[in-house]
């Protein structure tokens, strides 16, 4: 039986899931998130492995949202999400079976929202194999009488220079419907009337979709195209992304094996901030 939103949702852990992918899914997630061949061939061609983005484990450990709405009552349309992080414990196969163990981590009453934390570990015969950690912002669901949380302004905030580095990506009218492919059925980012009543002038782009943009271009940029080199990555959603949009990725290292991030669409908009990758220097 579903539970309204209150400090009594702290600690509740959802069932054991399980979970299963293959080739096919993380060539899927390659294409939804911008992978192009030939200099992308890797993540995208089975002869080639196929290598497997590290942020791929979004997907798979996003089925604890399952448990969310299970568990808990409250109107999709007014979900957005808020910040997400992935840690790798090792690289991720292309084909595995493996369960996904979520829980309630934080219950913040913002006011006008809601803020619940969500994490899951997914793990295989071998043993964990990434840890992903979710906020999700319930418009309309605050006033519950919880603590409002801790402030999150400055966190990871890039160095008053240029960056190191400057990836720039562009997506494509079909991006959000080829990302929903991958799982995300959320409708806001498909069907118009969907989006409006959230009170949107159009469908956009899943927030993941653009963290999985992002991503790769710190697979391009910091780890030399080698995903095995990729550790973990922490990022706040900003702003919309519409599809057609740019995003542009701009990195700047900040001591060895830690790059501060901001992305941002042609406008100049701030889509997502308050991002750190760690990874293994060369």
């Amino acid at each position: 039986m579903s539970k309204k939103i209150s400090n009594d949702l702290l600690g509740i852990t959802f069932d054991p899931m399980p979970v299963e992918w293959d080739s096919n899914a993380v060539q899927l997630y390659a294409v939804a998130t911008g992978a192009k061949p030939p200099e992308e061939l890797d993540f995208l061609y089975e002869g080639r492995g196929p290598k497997v983005l590290p942020t791929f484990g979004v997907v798979p450990g996003m089925s604890t949202m399952g448990g969310l709405i299970a568990n808990v009552e409250f109107n999709l349309a007014m979900l957005l999400h808020g910040e997400q992080s992935i840690t790798l414990h090792r690289p991720i196969p292309s084909n595995c079976k493996a369960t996904a163990v979520g829980k309630i981590s934080e219950v913040w009453d913002k006011g006008k929202a809601a803020v619940l934390g969500i994490e899951g570990e997914v793990s295989d015969k071998n043993g964990p194999i990434f840890t992903v950690h979710s906020t999700m912002f319930i418009r309309g669901a605050g006033g519950f009488g919880g603590e409002r949380g801790p402030s999150t302004a400055g966190k990871n905030e890039p160095p008053a220079r240029e960056p190191d580095h400057v990836v720039e990506d562009v997506t494509h009218v079909e991006q959000a419907a080829l990302y929903r492919l991958t799982g995300d059925r959320n409708p806001i980012h498909i069907d118009p009337a969907f989006a409006q009543m959230g009170g949107y002038k159009e469908p956009f782009l899943h927030g993941l979709c653009s963290y999985g943009f992002v991503g790769r271009a710190a697979v391009k940029a910091l780890c030399g195209g080698d995903p095995d080199r990729f550790i973990s990555m922490e990022a706040r959603f900003a702003d919309q992304v519409y599809c057609g949009d740019s995003i542009i990725t701009k990195f700047w290292v900040v001591s060895e094996g830690e790059a501060i991030v901001t992305a941002e669409t042609q406008k100049g908009n701030i889509v997502l901030s308050q991002a750190k990758i760690t990874f293994k220097p060369e």
